[in-house]
This record gives structure tokens, C-alpha cells and sequence, in this order.
């Protein structure tokens, strides 16, 4: 008999929220290929991946400007005008988690994040208080997803086993590692998808 599942664990970034930055660096550059270059030349993927796990931003930003100074306002603005990357909430997906939410499902947050930086999306975004029951934020932890240890340290913190448990994510590295762990897993590419994948799974499982 499969196992019931009773909990639903949300990715943040690109789930329920667009992550953009190139948003914020498009300021600073005159066409999305010039962003992405830059990006590519900074290592913006690792460097950025080390403040969510927990670096802090003032050291962050004072060691890159220092590998790449023609760069240094824009480095810097990613710390100043972070907010600017995160450019809208996926009401869709927000709909889904409140009737899931309705429905008896425990809900949880588990995202690669920045800790200086998730306390203004608590401000910004206050359903996150209301509808997810505990919010497990990389940096706090120092560190990331896909990294099994901090899928551990969920189960642990929420008092559940993997296999009473759906992951979403929209990184497919992230639900192959909770695949592995024994998590049911959609990889996240819409909200439609998502809707169909749940009605699937959870129909499949009972509640």
C-alpha cells in the first residue's frame, strides 16, 4: 500500500515567486545577451549560490568587486536593489498551495535563499506566514539544495519521513536528490502542469 502523503514542501524561487535578475542588472547593460555575458564572466551562478548558503552579502560583494572592479556597481546594486529580482508572485501557484492548504495538507517552504535577504519577503509577501507551517531557508543552515543533508534537516524539523511527503521544486538536480531520499517529487515547469501532477499524485495516495 502506498504511503499517504500528508505534507507538501513548496520551493520558493520560480515557484511561487519569478526570480529575475535580469530585471535588476538590465539597468546597467544594454541587451539581455550583455547580462547574461556579464553574469557568465562574474561566476554569478557559484557566487550567488555561496550567499545562499549563508555568506554574507557585505563579504560577497567587497571580494567579487574586488576580482572584477569594472564590474563594482553592478555587484553591488545586486545587494542595494536586491528586491528588483524578485518581480512577481505566481498567483496561480499561490492558489494551488491555498486549496491544498484547505484540503488538510500540511504545508512547507524549503528554498535556497539568502538569510539576510528572506526576512524582506516575509514583510513583502505575508502569505508566507499564513499558509506554510515552518519555512526552511538555506542560508540559515549554511547549506543548499541539492545537498541531502538539508532535505534531512527538513524531515527532522517537521517530524515526517520522506515518503509522507511532496516535494516541488523547479531545479531538476533539487527533486532528484528527494527522489533519491524517498520524497514524491513534481518538477515544477507551470502552474497548470503542477495542477494536473498533484491531481495525479495525490489522488493516486489518498489523503
Amino acid at each position: 500500500m502506498d504511503q499517504v502523503i500528508n505534507a507538501v514542501i513548496f520551493d520558493f524561487g520560480n515557484v511561487l515567486v519569478k526570480w529575475d535578475v535580469y530585471a535588476l542588472f538590465r539597468r546597467f547593460f544594454p541587451t539581455a545577451d550583455a547580462v547574461s555575458s556579464f553574469l557568465m564572466e562574474i561566476g554569478f551562478a557559484e557566487w550567488n549560490a555561496c550567499l545562499d548558503a549563508g555568506r554574507p552579502f557585505q563579504e560577497g560583494v567587497r571580494e567579487l568587486t574586488a576580482k572584477f572592479p569594472q564590474y563594482t556597481e553592478p555587484i553591488r546594486a545586486y545587494d542595494t536593489f536586491w528586491e528588483e529580482s524578485i518581480t512577481d508572485v505566481s498567483e496561480e501557484t499561490l492558489e494551488i498551495a491555498v486549496e491544498l492548504q484547505k484540503a488538510g495538507y500540511e504545508l512547507y517552504l524549503l528554498s535556497n535563499f539568502s538569510a539576510e535577504k528572506f526576512p524582506l519577503m516575509k514583510t513583502k509577501y505575508p502569505f508566507l506566514g499564513r499558509i506554510f507551517s515552518d519555512l526552511i531557508i538555506s542560508g540559515e543552515y549554511n547549506m543548499i539544495k541539492p545537498d541531502p543533508n538539508i532535505y534531512l534537516l527538513t524531515l527532522k524539523r517537521i517530524n515526517r519521513i520522506a515518503a509522507e511527503c511532496l516535494f516541488i521544486d523547479d531545479s531538476s538536480a533539487n527533486i532528484e536528490t528527494a527522489r533519491k531520499l524517498g520524497f514524491a517529487t513534481i518538477l515544477f515547469k507551470s502552474p497548470a502542469q503542477l495542477r494536473e501532477e498533484l491531481n495525479t499524485i495525490l489522488f493516486k495516495t489518498g489523503k
